[in-house]
């Protein structure tokens, strides 16, 4: 083991701690360091600075600066140079772990909701380095490798039952502010748990970027979807019939409910809803029927264009009476990725503005990737109850058939 010379005296090192005692401690880690350094290049060379010697390996070519950040603040250390083969040292080995986990940690703030400003300032108190907030979201490039193969990995198992949504963020493009898609598509596997199994950015909702969409998931893989559970956007109805022409689609009853009592008259919403529900909760269709019959003869003369929603809807919010009892009430309502969205929303508040649409897609695909991992956790079923949806293949594409058919009429 090499010997270390520090080359400061005992009288400036009592004169720097008189004068500057934080900045003393730096001074005192920096010739430290320094000396350690000048020793490793000997040990390695086999040679001291200037000694001839029989055992010497190379020589030494000068020395280069390199700043060290500390916890003590930033020192310069001299990193010699050597002919040959290259100069090895500790120092930088532990300096790099501990750079990848300050960068994994901020990125990780980040994508938990806190702000780049703020970021900058809990590293710059930690550390004594400011950093600024574009070399924050620079380092946060770093989630693209994990972002990109949780979105691409194939889709192996088997999705009975699909639900699709977007929401918006904003989004700088071209000097300006504008409003981007963000699609997510969240599934039940075929063991009963829920699965994020795809998203994207997108310009807008349409028939375009909706096919798109799906298609890009069938290409991954995607089968074998018994049902596909959305709000009644035209767009993701058109996307379904012609990516997935054989399953049916489910319309969100709570959105469906929603778009009827919007034009109702107030005083009667609460009497209406009541009756909704009853009619939801029928144990046939036949009896569903019949209870909307009711409806539309009690309300037609007051609200006209309510009991027309009700009545065009109504076979598209019902697909899921071919299902069992037990499992109609878990996937009548696309309300499991409404509070998914809510909290992607949540976590991209205190962003604001996206710098772009990448940025957007590594952000919200992180939060997408933990949240998975937390939903794959809970079983909505087992095996036999996934058995008893397969028998029920057959009459869902009679019915994808049917809205096919009144969708080109």
């Amino acid at each position: 083991m090499a010997q270390l010379n520090i080359t400061l005296s005992q009288e400036e090192i009592l004169q720097l701690l008189q004068n500057d005692r934080e900045g003393a401690f730096a001074i005192l880690l920096q010739e430290s360091l320094n000396a350690v350094l000048k020793a490793e290049s000997a040990e390695q060379l086999q040679a001291e600075s200037y000694e001839r010697t029989d055992e010497r390996t190379g020589y030494r070519n000068g020395s280069r600066d390199r700043e060290l950040t500390t916890r003590i603040g930033t020192i310069t250390l001299r990193i010699p140079r050597h002919r040959g083969e290259p100069f090895k040292t500790m120092i930088f080995d532990n300096y790099c772990r501990s750079e990848a986990a300050l960068i994994n940690s901020m990125a990780e703030m980040v994508v938990n909701g806190v702000s780049t400003r703020k970021v900058t300032t809990v590293v710059e108190t930690l550390c004594g380095k400011s950093i600024s907030k574009s070399a924050v979201s620079e380092l946060c490039k770093d989630l693209d490798v994990a972002v990109n193969e949780f979105k691409n990995r194939p889709l192996t198992d088997h999705y009975p039952f699909v639900t699709i949504d977007a929401t918006y963020f904003k989004v700088r493009e071209d000097h300006r502010v504008i409003s981007k898609a963000f699609m997510v598509a969240y599934a039940v596997n075929s063991k009963g748990c829920r699965e994020i199994i795809g998203f994207g950015v997108y310009p807008n909702e349409s028939k375009e970027t909706w096919t798109d969409f799906l298609q890009s998931l069938k290409n991954r893989g995607l089968k074998d979807v018994r049902i596909f559970l959305s709000d009644a956007h035209e767009g993701m109805k058109y996307a379904i019939t012609q990516v997935f022409p054989e399953t049916p689609w489910q319309r969100c009853q709570f959105h469906f409910t929603r778009n009827i009592i919007d034009k109702m008259p107030k005083k009667y919403v609460e009497g209406l809803k009541s009756e909704l529900q009853d009619m939801f909760n029928s144990e046939t269709i036949s009896e569903a029927r019949e209870k909307r019959d009711s409806i539309i003869a009690d309300y037609m003369d007051i609200a006209e264009s309510a009991m027309k929603c009700l009545d065009e809807g109504f076979e598209d919010a019902m697909t899921i009476m071919v299902l069992p009892k037990n499992l109609r009430k878990l996937f009548r309502t696309s309300n499991h990725i409404e509070r998914l969205n809510r909290e992607l929303k949540r976590r991209s508040k205190v962003i604001g503005i996206f710098p772009n649409a990448a940025s957007l897609n590594r952000l919200m695909g992180s939060v997408l990737i933990e949240l998975n991992d937390k939903c794959t956790s809970t079983k909505l079923f087992g095996n036999p109850t996934y058995l008893v949806i397969e028998k029920q293949a057959e009459r869902l594409r009679v019915r994808a058939t049917e809205q096919r058919m009144l969708m080109a009429a």
